[in-house]
This record gives structure tokens, sequence and C-alpha cells, in this order.
């Protein structure tokens, strides 16, 4: 891999982004992912959750969250397409109530066979406090990052775990990168400066979960890196990087 970069790979890679929510990659990793599509490699997401409860106390009441869901997907979409996602998935698991059980293992094993990516993104399941501003990490993505993460090690790869998922056709594979995002961990600093612009825009494509706009736009334009300014800004993401193989 070059020295200069660590998400250079000299040929098109196939890349599954699994997370909890709506908005949870860009959100967490916009900038990047935004990146990757533009350098030519093929993003998919797999959601775990509609996002059918992603309304506060103010907000909540009334909300029917079968229509949260149908609004969380229109916005997901959109937010997709300024990306540059190839397609996207949402699973129909109640938001709120992840659990990395045997059965969700089961589903993330089937997505990780059948879509076969080279580099799997998820995020940090034992990052119970992701920042000062951000507070108290949400259960479903704990349980997100944590389900991924089992399934990928040992599961995926081995056809003596879930045979049942051979008689469907899903043939044992193992991602030769996983790349950790929303972690206190990290190992890869990526600057993507130039790509802050296109994740900015695709959060704001998720309406339902920004109450205030401008509070918003100031919050994250004021994430650069601490030897930049706001008038010439510099934005990095960061990852714990696995490697298979």
């Amino acid at each position: 891999m070059n020295a200069q970069s660590q998400d250079y790979w000299p040929t098109r890679q196939q890349i599954l982004v699994i997370l909890a929510h709506p908005d949870d990659p860009e959100f967490f990793c916009g900038a990047t992912l935004a990146r990757w599509a533009r350098a030519g490699h093929q993003i998919r997401y797999y959601l775990l959750t509609c996002g059918d409860k992603g309304a506060n106390d103010a907000t909540a009441k009334g909300v029917v969250p079968a229509d949260l869901c149908a609004l969380r997907y229109k916005e997901q979409r959109a937010a997709a397409e300024i990306i540059g996602v190839k397609e996207f998935f949402l699973s129909d698991n109640p938001d709120g109530y992840l659990v990395p059980d045997l059965d969700l293992r089961r589903e993330v094993v089937r997505a990780v066979r059948r879509f076969k990516p080279d580099i799997l993104v998820t995020c940090d399941p034992t990052n119970m406090y992701p920042s000062n501003s951000y507070g108290l990490n949400h259960p479903d993505h704990r349980a997100a990052g944590q389900v991924v993460l089992d399934a990928v090690f040992p599961a995926a790869g081995n056809r003596l775990f879930f045979p049942e998922l051979l008689v469907q056709g899903f043939e044992p594979h193992t991602p030769r990168e996983i790349w950790i995002s929303l972690t206190n961990q990290p190992n890869v600093t990526l600057d993507v400066t130039k790509t802050w612009p296109i994740k900015i825009k695709a959060i704001l494509q998720h309406a339902s979960q920004i109450p205030d706009r401008q509070k918003f736009l100031e919050r994250w334009n004021n994430r650069h890196t601490e030897d930049s300014t706001i008038e010439a800004p510099r934005f990095e993401e960061y990852f714990r990087r696995l490697t298979f193989g």
C-alpha cells in the first residue's frame, strides 16, 4: 500500500458499510466515503434499522414510526446519491432495540457473503463516549459495531458457521480490511478537506435529524483540525483499520 495514503488501492474496491441507522454513514465517515466514491470505488450501505425512532422528546409526540421510517428512507436515498453510493439497503430490525445476538450475526454474515466486500466499514463497539460534544454513544451504534466484528471473525469466511447460508447460496467470504469509524483508538487519519463539503451537503439531507440547520453548520464547520482555521480549514476523519490475510 502507498505509504502516503493508507486508503490507496490500485484497483476498484467493493466497499460495504454496515451501520445502525440512516445518517450514520454520513455523520461518522461521509467525507471518506465521498473520497472513495470519487476514486472510483463501489460503495454499498447495509443499515441495520430504518431509524423509526429517530425523534427526540420534543418532536416525537404524534410521530408514527412507520411514517418516520419512510421519511428517513427518502432522506438516506438523497444523501447516498450525494456521497456517490452505488446502492443501499435498510433492514427491518426495530430502531433502538439492536442486540448483537446470533440472529443479527447471521444477518450480517449473509450480507458479507452476499456482497463480498474487499473493504468493510463499521463503527467501534467499545466507544461509550465518542466526544465531549457527542455525549453518550447510542446502544445501536455499539451493537452494530459488535455484531459486524463478530460476524467477520470468525464466521463470515468459515463454512462451518451458519451452514444454512450455504444452502441459500452464500459462500464464505472474509473482507480484506475493516475500517472502524467513530473510534477513540484510531490508527489511520485521512485528510478529507476536499470532500468535507460533500459530507455536509449529504448530512443536510437528513433534515428530520437536524432541528437547527444554522447551529449544525456552525458546529460542523468548527470541526477543523487544531492546526488550521475556519478561514483556511483542514478536516480529518479517523479509523481503526484491521487487515486480514
